[in-house]
């Protein structure tokens, strides 16, 4: 009876379940309603409209373009292209995660069904794997089941012409009818070998936080005892930056040496991965630097949960994710941009490709030495103001 009495049995009992629930929404809470919905896909209608022989004309490319903007329940958002160039170069800046080129020649090419030598025409469809595997993977899969669905709407369609102009169909024209139009798949921007399935940019973003935060607790410590010995502030801020910085540029280095030759990690742009993870490091490093700074070690609940709370999200396209997680989650952790601009060099071009994600990174590299300083200042003055205030007043009033 003595043993349940103890306070701490039940504080450990409270605890437990309390950790379970903060844990319990950062792994799962965030991602178990993940769904694809209104991922951009582009649609290049190109098609000339055929003359019928019964008269009147055949459109088959906006028949399709039709079909598929009125299908609601396909968790796509359409964007409608004039040219094939100009789906391509959104599909390179990262606009679509997938495309459907319908060409000039398909109404034509369905027509020729009757004829004794059918040529149908082929159509596109275009899956943008480097902006995210799963998503372009979905965007694969619902074009290929919308264009099957409309193959056997056009062949009922067709079938109908053909009977009318004759009581036996060819059998190249029947065999014709099942596939009134072939269908070329293609992937742009590729997921490289051993790339975990395109996760590597997470996994790296995730590595890289861990031996970031590694370096921003004994730089901390290293800059605490050379505060108690006496040294400088400011030189010391200075110098645990510098070489924080340092640090993570040969464990960047390490970390990518490390995955292409223990591993086997293809890397299409080693030197420039290197070169942005070392960026992703030093924003790390800055941002935790400045949270330790501030709170001391009770910071690391807070870069632990951050991290918890951020890798279920990071390897999911935004367009998958609850909208409350995207908007209140998602938009604004660290761990976005770093992962976001990795793709983009890995799978994009190299650092030539980073857009708006590195300027992110810059800024909150650049930004938070100034925070450590001012932490640091802040802290200084406030002790000199209570000495002050000591003195004044004299300590038997406190």
């Amino acid at each position: 009876m003595a043993f349940l009495k103890q306070k701490f049995l039940w504080i450990g009992v409270i605890a437990a379940f309390v950790v379970l629930m903060v844990f319990g929404v950062a792994m799962m809470g965030s991602v178990l309603g993940a769904k694809p919905k209104d991922i951009p896909v582009a649609l290049v209608v190109l098609d000339k409209p055929a003359d019928l022989p019964i008269g009147g004309q055949l459109a088959v490319g906006n028949l399709i373009k039709d079909k598929l903007l009125a299908m609601d329940q396909l968790p796509v958002d359409w964007k409608v292209v004039d040219s094939e160039a100009e789906a391509r170069e959104g599909l390179d800046q990262q606009k679509y995660y997938g495309a459907l080129l319908l060409p000039g020649d398909l109404s034509s090419g369905v027509l020729s069904i009757q004829s004794p030598s059918p040529q149908p025409a082929t159509v596109k469809i275009i899956a943008n794997e480097g902006m995210n595997t799963a998503a372009a993977t979905a965007v694969r899969t619902i074009l290929q089941q919308g264009t099957k669905l409309i193959s056997l709407e056009l062949s009922k369609q067709v079938l109908a012409v053909v009977g009318k102009q004759m009581n036996q169909i060819p059998v190249s024209a029947a065999q014709a009818l099942l596939t009134p139009f072939q269908v070329q798949e293609e992937t742009v921007h590729p997921v490289a070998a051993n790339n975990a399935g395109g996760s590597a940019p997470g996994m790296l973003t995730q590595i890289m936080w861990i031996g970031s935060l590694v370096t921003s607790i004994f730089m901390f410590l290293a800059a605490q005892q050379s505060f108690t010995a006496g040294v400088r502030k400011l030189p010391v801020l200075a110098l645990q930056s510098v070489i924080g910085v340092a640090i993570i540029g040969a464990v960047s280095g390490f970390l990518v040496w490390m995955a292409s030759s223990w591993y086997g990690m293809e890397l299409a742009h080693a030197v420039d991965t290197w070169l942005f993870l070392w960026l992703v490091g030093a924003a790390f490093v800055m941002l935790q630097s400045s949270l330790l700074s501030w709170m001391g070690f009770p910071a690391m609940g807070i870069l632990v949960l951050l991290m918890f709370f951020s890798l279920p999200l990071i390897n999911l396209a935004p367009e998958f994710l609850p909208q409350a997680t995207h908007d209140w989650l998602y938009s604004w952790i660290p761990f976005k941009f770093a992962t976001s601009g990795l793709r983009e060099v890995m799978y994009f071009g190299g650092l030539e490709a980073v857009t708006w994600n590195g300027s992110v990174l810059w800024w909150i590299a650049g930004v938070f030495p100034g925070v450590i300083a001012g932490i640091r200042r802040a802290k200084r003055e406030g002790r000199q103001g209570q000495g002050f205030i000591v003195k004044l007043m004299g300590p038997g009033h406190l």
